[in-house]
């Protein structure tokens, strides 16, 4: 089962607000450059969608109302979502901030059918919040993602094993979970248009021009997937921030006060999670919005702010900028847990700035994230203001950035 909940933040700012329910309401950031997170489904009608810039967003809908997102709602009422679904299965996956996958196999038997499970988890939703609830139910995640989409707004819709088929045969291929756009253009290219006929296409063939994840395809196709439910948390690939600039710069130390930053959030993540790991990336956006990332792998797994930052400036100076920057990511990859975070380092000099990370990192977990930062970064103070889809209320991926 998939419990998507509808236009999330836009029914969270609406509820909060009463002036605003009925109307058009779009979330943004709180930036000068900030684009739209969710919009409405009153503004939907017009053609808002997510991505949009305010000024695209206006000309099509000029009654269109912009509340900057308040992230303390969202991940207070995702928390209170989780205590709902935990109510009916131990086996919760949350997803994203607004989904949440429920292995129901053993409890459809406590509440009566998978419907009845569906309608209870709804109404308590709408009772409790005021928010509608889309839910998906399926003999695995793809499926009952599937149903999701194909029942919102405010849907309810199961669909089994026997009905799979049928429905994938006149399924276009960009409504499978998993392929965006340009998958489904290159599929398109080869004369792949319909799930069903994803599913009758040959695994070779599609490993050929896909490579190792052309078997998957050929599985969604069918309507296979063995991923279970995954309760634990936190398990992670990899660790990254991002930051959409004030202003377009191409200075280095400009660059350097921010690529530092990033380094700090990713670097602090690390470290409260017993995390480390050896591949740095940088991700850069132009002004044109065109976008491309590069890494480095080093000799030793670590979670060390500077020695982030500092491969993270090598990358930067091998890369030829050609435009100003607009947007900047650093990520942490290869991730293993720390085997003994107690050892004492051998040489003083890390010994020093270990100590000092943990009292940095120990200031900021009482007292508030950036309540003490990096000198180089004063001049050019950041703090998060739109949540990431990823954030997740236990584990890792609970982060305000």
């Amino acid at each position: 089962m998939l419990a998507d909940m509808d236009s999330y933040f836009a029914s969270v700012e609406q509820q909060s607000n009463p002036a605003l329910r009925g109307i058009p309401v779009a979330v943004t950031g709180s930036g000068k450059r900030t684009v739209i997170t969710t919009a409405s489904y009153e503004a939907r009608k017009f053609g808002v969608k997510t991505g949009m810039n305010k000024w695209e967003a206006k000309k099509l809908c000029p009654g269109l109302t912009f509340i900057a997102g308040s992230n303390d709602k969202y991940t207070y009422t995702c928390r209170k979502l989780s205590e709902i679904y935990s109510r009916y299965t131990s086996d919760v996956e949350v997803y994203s901030i607004d989904e949440a996958f429920l292995d129901i196999t053993s409890s459809c038997s406590l509440f009566g059918s998978p419907l009845k499970i569906g309608e209870l988890i709804r109404n308590e939703i709408k009772e409790r919040f005021g928010l509608n609830a889309t839910v998906g139910i399926g003999p695995n995640k793809l499926i009952a993602k599937l149903a999701s989409d194909l029942s919102k707004p405010d849907g309810l819709m199961r669909v089994r094993p026997e009905d799979v088929t049928n429905i994938l045969k006149v399924l276009a291929v960009e409504e499978l979970w998993g392929i965006g756009r340009k998958l489904a253009a290159k599929l398109n290219s080869l004369r792949i248009y319909i799930a069903g006929e994803l599913g009758r296409t040959s695994a070779s063939f599609l490993r050929s021009h896909f490579g190792i994840i052309g078997e998957r395809l050929k599985l969604m196709g069918m309507g296979i997937d063995d991923s279970p439910v995954t309760c634990d948390m936190r398990i992670a690939k990899s660790i990254g921030h991002s930051m959409t600039l004030s202003q377009d710069i191409r200075q280095e130390n400009e660059i350097r006060a921010y690529i530092l930053k990033l380094s700090e959030m990713v670097g602090q993540r690390a470290r409260k999670h017993q995390l480390a790991g050896d591949v740095i990336k940088v991700t850069i956006r132009y002004r044109s919005f065109e976008t491309f990332s590069r890494q480095l792998q080093i000799k030793t797994h670590t979670n060390d702010t500077h020695l982030i930052y500092n491969t993270a400036m090598e990358i930067i100076k091998k890369t030829e900028l050609t435009e100003p920057v607009r947007l900047l990511g650093v990520g942490l990859s290869g991730l293993r847990e720390t085997e003994n975070p107690a050892q004492l380092p051998l040489l003083r000099e890390y010994a020093g700035r270990r100590d000092l990370l943990r009292a940095v990192d120990n200031i900021n977990e009482k007292y508030g994230d950036y309540t003490i930062s990096w000198a180089a970064c004063r001049p050019y103070r950041w703090r998060p203001s739109v949540i990431s889809p990823a954030w997740r209320p236990k584990g890792i991926r609970n982060t305000r950035g």
